[in-house]
């Protein structure tokens, strides 16, 4: 925010990318249940085939990740796990 540009454009990123698939396989590994929770849906019009950020312009101003993404990734997990009467809250939250 104090290094860069007025009306600069800076994503946040890591420079991870992987399927979606592999997302799903590796939430399923550290929550240890079974890859055949994962359901396949057809595919919506106008379906993005990859999500990417261009975090490059941050990067150069000295930004860095400071957790790797397979930690973030299990502390993001855990934390759902350990608050669970708060994702039930948003779920009722958002039912009609």
């Amino acid at each position: 925010m104090r290094k860069g540009d007025a009306g600069s454009v800076y994503n946040i990123g890591g420079g991870q990318e992987m399927t979606n698939l592999r997302l799903a396989k590796m939430i399923c590994e550290i929550a240890e249940v079974d890859e055949s929770l994962i359901e396949f849906v057809d595919d919506r019009l106008g379906h993005d085939l990859r999500y990417s950020v261009l975090w490059q312009p941050l990067a150069s101003l000295g930004w860095a990740p400071r957790v790797a993404f397979p930690e973030g990734i299990r502390a993001n997990v855990a934390w759902y796990r350990d608050n669970q009467d708060w994702s039930a809250a948003i779920l009722e939250e958002s039912s009609p």
